[in-house]
């Protein structure tokens, strides 16, 4: 099989690893009942699993060895696609409100509406999104050589409303949160770890790490999002919908394109390598972010200790220090 990719052998491996980074740091994120977050690391890893497998399976071949798994992976990527985005607006949203609380501390029950309120932005609307993606579904699905499956979005009016508009949408509300943040940054920039601290025991080392990384995101989900829209709507635009017998007629049909074909178009072969890099690169900027921070490292040693004790090996126990009160006052003369 010859693979026309010019990325291949790096994007199954940076994708495999992405999906292995993007799940190190979730038990300790979820034990802070930080939702937003391990939502954004659990859609990041689905999308760097399904990408994997996909870039390996149909590697130079427009097969259709795996229709089940296509019909998967297609709704996967629908999913992902509106998921990323919608749990970044989960902690662009949890950054605003700990900045701008006025009380003094959480109570467990804020905490639970808190989480309730990020299930149902960060999962609910991606799953909605699948649903209704059925309704400008031309057929079953798209094989792209070298990508795999890909979901079909019939190029009708209907389609910009029920899906092409969520991910920008999304990323648009996450600026506006992003920048009301920032303006309450700079109004409340005296107390601002005192406020963080003691709002939502977050450190402020944590809170300034999630606000570089929807940061980050939303200036590649909003750019993302408006380019797909626009490359759907170049030439003679949309056509309109007309029924629903008309959109789905010939539903079964399964369309394949060879790599020559689909990357005749520039743009079109740039939104797709945008789109299923934009995962890894996360998953990448997540690490980097959380995978080496205090906690992390505390959680790694734990990690380590616990699998090293298996094997009968336990770390060395701490000398025990003298009080201060036995501690000689003038050391720093005595000693030479």
């Amino acid at each position: 099989m010859v693979s026309h990719d010019p990325t291949y052998p790096l994007f199954p491996i940076a994708s495999f690893l992405s999906f292995l980074l993007a799940l190190v740091p979730l038990p300790w994120h979820a034990q802070a009942w930080n939702s937003g977050t391990c939502a954004f690391m659990i859609w990041t890893a689905v999308a760097n699993l399904n990408l994997f497998v996909n870039s390996l399976i149909w590697k130079g071949n427009v097969r259709n060895p795996a229709p089940v798994w296509c019909d998967i992976s297609a709704k996967l990527y629908i999913g992902v696609s509106l998921g990323i985005p919608a749990a970044v607006l989960c902690i662009s949203r949890r950054l605003y409100c700990l900045l701008a609380l006025q009380a003094t501390s959480l109570t467990r029950a804020d905490k639970r509406k808190m989480v309730a309120i990020d299930i149902c932005i960060a999962i609910g609307i991606p799953v909605i999104g699948m649903v209704l993606h059925y309704v400008i579904q031309g057929h079953r699905f798209n094989i792209l050589e070298d990508i795999g499956c890909y979901p079909s979005v019939y190029n009708v009016t209907l389609a910009y409303p029920l899906y092409l508009m969520w991910a920008p949408l999304l990323a648009l509300v996450s600026l506006v949160y992003s920048v009301l943040t920032l303006r309450s940054f700079y109004l409340r920039r005296v107390q601002f770890a005192q406020l963080v601290s003691s709002t939502s025991g977050m450190s402020v080392s944590r809170y300034l790490r999630l606000m570089v990384l929807a940061c980050v995101d939303i200036m590649f989900n909003l750019p993302l999002g408006i380019l797909v829209i626009w490359i759907g709507g170049r030439g003679m635009g949309p056509d309109p919908w007309l029924s629903w017998e008309d959109t789905h007629y010939g539903f079964s049909r399964v369309d394949k394109f060879p790599a020559k074909l689909w990357r005749l178009d520039p743009m079109y072969e740039v939104s797709i390598e945008l789109t299923r890099w934009l995962p890894v690169f996360c998953s990448f900027l997540f690490f980097a972010l959380f995978g080496f921070a205090e906690e992390a490292r505390k959680n790694y040693r734990k990690a380590f200790w616990r699998v090293a004790s298996v094997f009968g090996i336990k770390p060395r126990p701490a000398s025990p220090k003298a009080p201060k009160s036995l501690l000689p006052r003038y050391a720093i003369c005595i000693i030479p």
